[in-house]
């Protein structure tokens, strides 16, 4: 069973900037700076303006809740991808992509981040599946409301660093 929701946020930087952002290597380390054991594995920029990342974060057995690592065999590996390409009008259409190692789940967002007057807002439908039995759905629930919490924050931290970086 998976559990799906949908996030809007908005940010006052314009959809270009944050896709200028999207596109430098200095923002995805500086976004992975507080990810220990999280290493950037792929950036690359297409002709077409397409952003594709890659991201692993290892997992100690120390980090995780209790029951989950007493099912987990191993330290839990994440594996992060994220896509990122202009359709037109302004407009960018995304994907992230989390698998956990071992198949116990993954989630995926289909974003779109659309101009807003000056600004942008960011769409996000989300979904989430674990397979761990008995405990996934409340691990489901647990992790979309991360989520819920965790996108706008990252928008709000690309908005900050687009402040500091490119408009100082």
């Amino acid at each position: 069973m998976s559990h799906s929701f949908d996030i809007v946020t908005e940010s006052p930087v314009s959809v270009e900037q944050i896709h200028a952002a999207f596109g430098r290597e200095d923002y995805w380390q500086a976004r992975l700076a507080d990810g220990v054991g999280t290493t950037l594995d792929l950036l690359r920029v297409d002709d077409d303006g397409a952003v594709n990342v890659s991201i692993t974060q290892h997992l100690g057995r120390q980090v995780l809740p209790g029951v989950v690592a007493k099912v987990v065999p191993a330290d839990l590996k994440l594996r992060y991808r994220e896509t990122w390409r202009p359709v037109g009008d302004g407009s960018m259409r995304g994907v992230a992509e989390a698998s956990a190692s071992g198949g116990l789940g993954s989630s995926r967002a289909e974003n779109w981040l659309a101009p807003s007057g000056g600004a942008s807002q960011l769409r996000s439908a989300v979904r989430v599946d674990v397979k761990i039995p008995l405990m996934g759905r409340q691990l489901e629930k647990a992790i979309g409301s991360s989520l819920a919490d965790s996108i706008p924050a990252v928008l709000r931290f690309t908005t900050t660093w687009i402040e500091r970086t490119c408009m100082s």
